[in-house]
């Protein structure tokens, strides 16, 4: 599971998964010409974060 968010909203995608999981998700933020085009999945910002737990592809 992957959450795409923006920086207002990845403590809110952060904590669900650790509660869902119980394990650490992985965090990566993208910046520059790697900026998603995939918008934040709490308010339709442009996302800048992919939040995922262990088992997600994230590339």
């Amino acid at each position: 599971m992957k959450y795409y968010v923006c920086d207002r909203h990845v403590d809110y995608a952060l904590d669900k998964l650790v509660n869902q999981f119980e394990l650490p998700p992985t965090l990566e933020k993208f910046t520059g010409e790697d900026e998603l085009s995939t918008n934040c999945e709490y308010c339709g910002e442009k996302s800048t974060y992919i939040v995922a737990n262990i088992n997600s592809d994230t590339k």
